[in-house]
């Protein structure tokens, strides 16, 4: 099976979301992703109008077994989980996918690449976990549940739009979790749950993996993703060789270059002065900086959903911004100059 590499369907210079806004209206939210991110833009989840369009929620909507509640909550029935259950509402009818129909319905004449996400299933698993289900169930359950859901969001993605090129992402932000003490799983069984979700839809979309929280780069990577996402932070340049193998072999890096864990309250210059600082000391390093410029995507550093609307506004005309600094600078290396 030919895996499918971001080059093939991805421009240089491209920036995107992360997946949850704040907005309530479906209409405006797609509006808004459209308007700041159209070469790649990216379906949105919409929690402010729905808690089923949370994380979590969302990604145990159609679980057999659990019920989601108008709060997000999520209830287990004991006696009915089945890790060999199907997942149920493959057509993606309920409540908790609002905001991706609407996003589908306005891309439907699309011939260019967009943007889907789903929850990983490590941090399904932990979910489950939390609720009183017995580990070793709850992550069977998670790793199922995703397989198929990750199938069915490209098939439906597909019908729904046929000349679109996919770009998948898992958000696994309980990867950063796997190495501590207590955690209920191995590193290794975390790291297999991810690669055996991606595999499923290799062939037919690109692949990436977002985790917010801090994880073993080593660990994601060797679940296979096509597109890593990491945050421009100076302690990132440890993982330079990392990084560097990563793209040789064709990978893209999409950087989350715009902070959204405070107030927005800074400038394009100064977010993208923060990048090619941390460019020039990743080629100080070894990186071949031609390919750290074209296998770039700009992002936020997550999802805007606890920002207000002004706010998300404000996050993605800085990334933007940032993005077309990165366009122009495509001619030079990151060492020459800013």
């Amino acid at each position: 099976m030919t895996m499918r590499t971001p080059a093939e369907i991805l421009p240089a210079g491209l920036s995107t979301g992360i997946g949850h806004l704040p907005h309530c209206d479906p209409g405006d939210a797609v509006e808004f992703v459209l308007r700041h991110s159209p070469r790649l833009p990216s379906a949105p989840a919409l929690p402010a109008r729905s808690r089923r369009e949370g994380m979590i929620a969302q990604a145990a909507a159609g679980v057999v077994g659990v019920v989601v509640d108008d709060d997000g909550v999520l209830f287990i029935d004991h006696d009915a989980l089945d890790p060999e259950a199907p997942l149920l509402d493959t057509e993606f009818r309920g409540d908790a996918f609002v905001g991706l129909r609407a996003f589908l319905t306005a891309v439907a004449d699309r011939t260019g690449p967009l943007k889907v996400s789903t929850t990983g299933p490590v941090t399904l698993g932990l979910a489950l976990h939390a609720t009183g289900v017995d580990a070793d169930l709850a992550f069977r359950i998670a790793g199922r549940v995703v397989r198929q859901r990750c199938a069915a969001l490209v098939a439906h993605v597909l019908r729904r739009v046929p000349q679109a090129q996919i770009v998948l992402f898992l958000d696994e932000p309980a990867m950063g979790s796997l190495t501590e003490p207590g955690f209920p799983i191995a590193p290794s069984d975390g790291v297999d749950l991810v690669s055996g979700a991606l595999a499923v839809v290799e062939s037919i979309a690109v692949t990436g993996l977002h985790c917010c929280t801090t994880p073993d780069y080593r660990l994601l990577l060797s679940a296979g993703p096509r597109i890593l996402s990491v945050p421009v932070r100076p302690e990132i340049t440890a993982h330079a060789g990392l990084f560097g193998d990563f793209l040789e072999r064709g990978g893209w890096m999409a950087w989350g270059a715009v902070p959204t864990d405070g107030p927005v309250g800074t400038t394009v210059d100064r977010l993208w002065r923060r990048l090619y600082v941390l460019g020039t000391a990743l080629v100080e390093d070894g990186l071949d900086p031609r390919l750290l410029i074209a296998q770039t995507i700009i992002t936020p550093t997550c999802g805007l959903a606890q920002h207000g609307v002004t706010q998300a506004e404000l996050v993605m005309e800085l990334t933007t911004g940032i993005a077309a600094r990165l366009q122009q600078a495509s001619t030079y290396p990151f060492s020459v100059g800013a």
